[in-house]
């Protein structure tokens, strides 16, 4: 694969799914996602923390990072021209890009997940999914694309096109290029990254919690769901939980912008993701704001969990 003297792992993204017949729009629609995140990049490493009185990159008067990271993107998207649609964790109603969807892709994106954590210097994230046509509330099943891509000491995409999940880092060149190919999850957890008060949990989610502890499983939780995600995937031996809570029966995170790309790639690399009860990717989005508990890593500690909320609540 690739150009003579490279090795797979030199190879950049745009070849990469080249050479792995990728449809040539959808590679193009991931490589303006790619190019958008250099600018994010920027804006995190310069300081661009909705000081007033200063200039962004567009030379308007300076927003706040997500903000400003919802405008790169969507401005990217826009012009690709490869897009109906796009709905934003930042926009109140999904934005019409081309009145013609045949042919063309529409995307959801939280366009900085974990911004609240920049001014502390932890790691944050962009979370985009993918689906063919206009509709963006189908299943998350029918997702044809799901990615992330974290800021933290190094930039890295972890990118599903429904055949296994791959890592990709960005160079000195701020060119993309593959790490780590077919990235799997092992069946128990050896860490878990639980969100929410734990005083709030139910009786089936504090015995799962306290059988994973059991088990000697260490808590490692950032407050980020990307640097979680991708602590659980990488390590392949983790789970992740924001669950049903007392008075918060739907959890906290949003199933268009968040749940659904996370479980396509978790159950691409052989892991699961749960409601506690059903699968998140078949669950059907009636709004951009739906929101879902959720149990998500490796298969057999989601089973376990579904288990016991079916036995105590």
């Amino acid at each position: 694969m690739g150009e003579p003297g490279k090795t797979k792992f030199q190879i950049n993204l745009r070849r990469y799914l080249r050479e792995n017949d990728e449809n040539r729009d959808l590679t193009r629609l991931i490589c303006e996602i790619a190019e958008a995140s250099k600018y994010i990049v920027n804006s995190i490493r310069t300081g661009d923390l909705g000081v007033a009185g200063t200039s962004n990159l567009y030379g308007e008067e300076q927003l706040a990072l997500d903000v400003l990271s919802d405008r790169i993107l969507r401005k990217r998207l826009a012009h690709s021209g490869v897009v109906a649609n796009i709905v934003s964790e930042e926009t109140n109603d999904i934005i019409t890009v081309s009145e013609e969807c045949e042919g063309k892709y529409s995307v959801a994106y939280d366009p900085l997940d974990g911004s609240s954590l920049v001014d502390v210097n932890l790691a944050v994230g962009t979370i985009v999914s993918i689906y063919e046509g206009g509709n963006l509330f189908l299943p998350g099943r029918k997702q044809v694309a799901a990615l992330y891509i974290l800021y933290g000491p190094r930039t890295t995409m972890v990118l599903s096109t429904g055949n296994g999940v791959h890592e990709f880092s960005m160079n000195q060149l701020m060119e993309y290029t593959l790490t780590r190919e077919n990235m799997r999850m092992d069946e128990k957890a050896s860490i878990y990254a639980p969100g929410g008060q734990r005083n709030l949990y139910s009786k089936g989610t504090e015995s799962f919690v306290s059988d994973l502890e059991r088990h000697g499983a260490k808590l490692r939780y950032s407050g980020g769901f990307v640097p979680d995600i991708n602590q659980i995937l990488l390590k392949g031996k983790g789970v992740f939980l924001y669950p049903h809570l007392k008075g918060h029966p739907n959890g906290k995170l949003r199933l268009l912008y968040e749940l659904n790309p996370m479980a396509f790639l978790i159950e691409q690399a052989g892991g699961a993701a749960s409601t506690g009860r059903i699968p998140i990717l078949d669950l059907q989005p009636e709004g951009i704001d739906d929101r879902a508990p959720v149990f998500i890593g490796c298969k057999e500690d989601v089973a376990r969990a579904e288990t016991m909320i079916a036995e105590l609540g």
